[in-house]
């Protein structure tokens, strides 16, 4: 079925004269007569059926209904731009769009992605936060790390690394400069993360202790914001220690207690779309990132 779309170049006049409020001027930034602007925005008034314009002795005025159109034109040309200078820039590289748990993706991913660079250097990653996961036919990500249990409806599942929470504080909170016991720490303030609502639960449950407010207290969405509100003396975070690492050489940080408590259902992977797990670019970065994790992992011995 042919697409009810009006003529580019209609769009495109009709576009820069809404932003010039000129006829005239649109005219000079487009190298045309102002004659063949007022035929393109006449044609697009009569393919829409509306009138875009307010004609008078003094110029032309966009109607209320020219002023709601012009924005979502603007918008959409402004994309095609966007889309066709990177199609233009690529000369046959390739581009990947990756979706990343934020912290994770600062901390861990691109430290590394030099040498990713160095090996793939006609692959461009370009990273996106997400927390959650979505449906990938509805974006334009190629795949997606993220934190949870594998299972993600039409895709491929590669294990990366698991996830050690611990406690950490402000070194302010330690007076004698020792962790707390147990006891104690359940009496402080608990910073809770969005994404993992249990994880003081499960930490306590752990240690077989009960706490009735371990799932009090502000909560946050990133590991970076629980980073910086703990460093800041608002309470003691769960964080996987290498995710903080300068924070903790710094000493900003310190660990507040020995124990950690590893999910055995939850972990990091990279999730592949089916339909693109022979894609050439997501091969090259699979293997790289899965080689990357498998050193990480023996390092950590984990």
């Amino acid at each position: 079925m042919r697409r009810k779309i009006p003529s580019t170049a209609a769009l495109i006049a009709f576009e820069a004269a809404a932003r010039h409020g000129s006829f005239t001027r649109a005219a000079d930034e487009l190298a045309l007569t102002q004659s063949a602007i007022c035929r393109q925005i006449g044609g697009l008034e009569t393919f829409l059926g509306l009138a875009l314009f307010r004609r008078s002795r003094r110029g032309v005025q966009l109607t209320e209904a020219g002023q709601s159109y012009a924005r979502r034109i603007a918008a959409q040309l402004d994309a095609v731009e966007r889309d066709t200078l990177s199609v233009m820039g690529q000369q046959g590289a390739m581009s990947l769009e990756l979706a990343v748990v934020p912290t994770f993706g600062t901390q861990w991913l691109v430290p590394r992605l030099k040498h990713f660079q160095a090996q793939h250097p006609q692959i461009t990653l370009n990273l996106t936060n997400r927390t959650r996961p979505f449906l990938f036919a509805d974006t334009d990500f190629d795949a997606a790390i993220y934190f949870g249990d594998g299972e993600w409806s039409g895709t491929e599942a590669h294990f990366l690394m698991p996830e050690d929470l611990q406690p950490v504080c402000s070194p302010a909170l330690l007076p004698d400069g020792k962790p707390l016991d147990a006891e104690a720490l359940a009496q402080m303030p608990l910073l809770q993360q969005t994404t993992r609502p249990y994880a003081w639960r499960q930490w306590f449950d752990a240690l077989g202790m009960k706490v009735a407010r371990d799932m009090t207290g502000p909560r946050l969405e990133l590991f970076s914001m629980l980073a910086q509100a703990a460093e800041h003396g608002m309470g003691v975070a769960l964080i996987p220690p290498f995710l903080i690492q300068r924070e903790l050489a710094e000493g900003r940080l310190v660990l507040a207690h020995p124990q950690a408590y590893r999910s055995e259902t939850r972990a990091y992977y990279l999730m592949i779309p089916e339909r693109k797990v022979e894609s050439a670019g997501l091969v090259a970065f699979r293997d790289w990132v899965a080689g990357e994790a498998r050193v990480w992992r023996d390092q950590a011995g984990s």
